[in-house]
């Protein structure tokens, strides 16, 4: 067992000296915010976007010798931590509801550093439909280009262009309903 570890360590130690890819533990410090940041758009729940980031990490690591790039890490990482993302939600939204008198309270400190209109802002890009969602949160969140979103969720560019012109329709009418206005540009 010791001679195949030693194999393995060699092997992935002339791949890092090859490219130009970080060693495996720096990528993930590189990285782990940006992973946990989509998780925790999809799920509100820093418990289980905390899990899935380390699934996500987890996977990494069993297909790290086919990463070929920084750029390719990167894009990888925003693909898997998506498509998790999106398939844990789902399974969240087929669980029961959790009643409001279930839920704890929001310590101080969350409310501090959460203002009203962030916090309302939250709310309505989680109440979008999936797609509509992720796109919002890889342009706006991620500053993702359309060509990168299209290739994260395999999409066209015009599919992309679409979900997000119907995301912001759909959260300027929110917000207008909310307003009590019509049309809010």
């Amino acid at each position: 067992m010791g001679a195949l570890l030693t194999v393995i360590t060699s092997v992935a130690a002339a791949r890092e000296a090859k490219t130009d890819m970080p060693p495996f533990a720096t990528a993930v410090d590189a990285h782990k915010a940006m992973v946990y940041s989509i998780a925790w758009q999809f799920l509100r729940d820093r418990v289980a976007a905390d899990e899935l980031a380390q699934d996500v990490f987890l996977q990494l690591h069993k297909n790290w010798a086919s990463i070929q790039s920084p750029t390719h890490l990167v894009f990888w990482l925003r693909k898997v931590a998506t498509h998790r993302a999106i398939d844990a939600a789902r399974k969240r939204k087929a669980k029961a509801e959790t009643s409001l008198e279930e839920t704890d309270e929001p310590t101080v400190l969350e409310r501090m550093h959460d203002s009203f209109l962030a916090s309302y802002l939250k709310r309505m890009v989680s109440s979008l439909p999936e797609k509509q969602r992720s796109v919002i949160v890889l342009r706006y969140q991620e500053e993702m280009e359309l060509e990168e979103i299209a290739n994260v969720l395999d999409m066209k560019v015009s599919t992309v262009k679409t979900q997000i012109a119907r995301a912001l329709e759909l959260l300027r009418g929110k917000v207008g309903r909310r307003l009590g206005k019509e049309n809010v540009v």
